[in-house]
């Protein structure tokens, strides 16, 4: 059971083959993204990064881009009549990790 700790849109995730992830949305030219901030690596043996993994590799393949749900979001202003309403729908990437590789 190989797993990896990556790092992408200022969150961690845990992640192993076949995985799928919804991620802050990348930018991307084809169908794959290599993650290269990879902070841990469990196959067998545990190599801890100090920050990253030297010569680690997460591969993932696109599956979607899109937009979340939305959230309101409300200000207000008392005893002024004050107040203030609007959406927001954060965008995404959701991604399929194929491959850990380790140099």
């Amino acid at each position: 059971m190989a797993f990896a700790i990556i790092k992408t849109g200022g969150k961690q995730y845990k992640v192993q083959e076949g995985d799928v992830l919804t991620v802050e949305k990348l930018e991307h030219d084809g169908e794959e993204v290599t993650f290269e901030q990879v902070l841990l690596v469990v196959n067998g043996e545990v190599k801890v990064g100090k920050p990253l993994v030297s010569g680690a590799k997460v591969i993932a393949k696109v599956m979607e881009d899109g937009k979340g749900k939305k959230k309101m979001v409300f200000r207000y202003k008392s005893k002024t009549r004050q107040h203030k309403k609007k959406g927001h729908r954060q965008p995404f990437t959701k991604v399929q990790i194929t491959k850990i590789t380790l140099n």
